[in-house]
């Protein structure tokens, strides 16, 4: 072969490498998005103003379906399944991550926060980078930090003014440890029950009350099995917006920032939703008339859990919870 056709026949591969990986990076993507939440949730609107975007940005080639309401198995079985590759991406809750990152249950301790842009503010900082990292060890791969809200009290017994009035209630937690201890601090009996399932275990009487924001408790309709809500206030949780590690690593450099930058963009409405709905939701519960509302002054329920904090700080994540506690007081 003459130098002159060999250099053609390299200038005509890596022409055709070039179309190849172009055709390749445009190939039609299609992705899973599963959650929890009820439709009209702010996570199940945020979770579609994700789908709506991606399409709308990407001009139709990446395309996420979105299955919510527990379509895909609970919080823990999406979290598996995304670790195994078989699903995409979840808007997950911070108890069932917390089982692979333990970290992230420490943002869930008593009182942490007094207002959801508190929260945000050390998320979007260095704390939340260094839960992303840990993440990352686990073969998923945090997209932005969803908001689940500061949560309140819901029982059928009797209006929760102090601490004592929990004591013998059987309360729903998520399956997060440090809600447990906070409930269980207080004198509570705690159970932990598939969110998809807690309407009817409370019909039931299988437990007396729940803890959630007032929007789960809004758009679950738990307000039909419920007397008594307290705005107890007495912790947050995140809802870490993960992508599987596998799925990550399928996608192009460019479609990696598309999705981080709409993801994050999603956080921000879906934020911005829950926000809106505790300073709306307050009104309606009060005007219900087969709901009582009370308001109790928090300072015996921070005395009453204060010993959570000590137990956590002598745990092995101790150190990370002394830096989670001295960063939030910075706020």
């Amino acid at each position: 072969m003459t130098r002159f056709n060999l250099f053609r026949r390299t200038a005509l591969l890596a022409a055709l490498a070039c179309a190849s990986a172009a055709t390749f990076a445009q190939a039609p993507i299609k992705l899973t998005l599963g959650h929890n939440a009820a439709p009209g949730n702010p996570k199940a609107l945020g979770a579609i103003y994700f789908a709506e975007q991606m399409a709308a940005r990407s001009s139709g080639r990446i395309t996420v379906q979105v299955a919510g309401a527990a379509q895909l198995g609970d919080d823990q079985t999406m979290l598996t399944a995304m670790r195994t590759g078989t699903l995409d991406m979840s808007v997950n809750s911070q108890g069932p991550v917390s089982a692979v990152v333990p970290e992230a249950a420490a943002l869930g301790l008593p009182f942490l926060f007094s207002s959801l842009p508190q929260a945000w503010k050390l998320l979007d900082g260095p704390i939340g980078k260094e839960l992303a990292h840990k993440f990352e060890a686990k073969n998923l791969v945090v997209l932005a930090w969803w908001d689940n809200g500061i949560r309140q009290t819901t029982n059928n017994k009797r209006p929760v003014t102090k601490p004592d009035d929990l004591k013998g209630m059987k309360i729903r937690t998520p399956a997060d440890p440090a809600t447990v201890d906070l409930f269980e601090a207080m004198g509570a009996s705690t159970q932990q029950i598939n969110f998809s399932e807690l309407y009817v275990a409370i019909q039931q009487g299988v437990v007396d009350g729940q803890e959630n924001p007032l929007a789960n408790i809004h758009s679950s309709k738990l307000y039909e099995v419920q007397k008594y809500l307290s705005l107890t206030r007495h912790k947050y949780e995140s809802m870490p917006f993960l992508m599987s590690g596998i799925s990550w690593k399928k996608l192009s450099e460019a479609d990696r920032k598309l999705v981080s930058d709409v993801a994050a963009e999603a956080a921000t409405y879906e934020r911005k939703l829950m926000l809106e709905s505790d300073e709306k939701l307050i009104g309606e519960f009060r005007k219900m008339p087969t709901v009582t509302v009370n308001e109790p002054d928090l300072a015996p329920f921070k005395a009453a859990t204060a010993k959570v904090w000590d137990k956590w700080e002598a745990a092995p994540v101790g150190d990370f919870v002394k830096k989670l506690r001295a960063e939030a007081a910075k706020l």
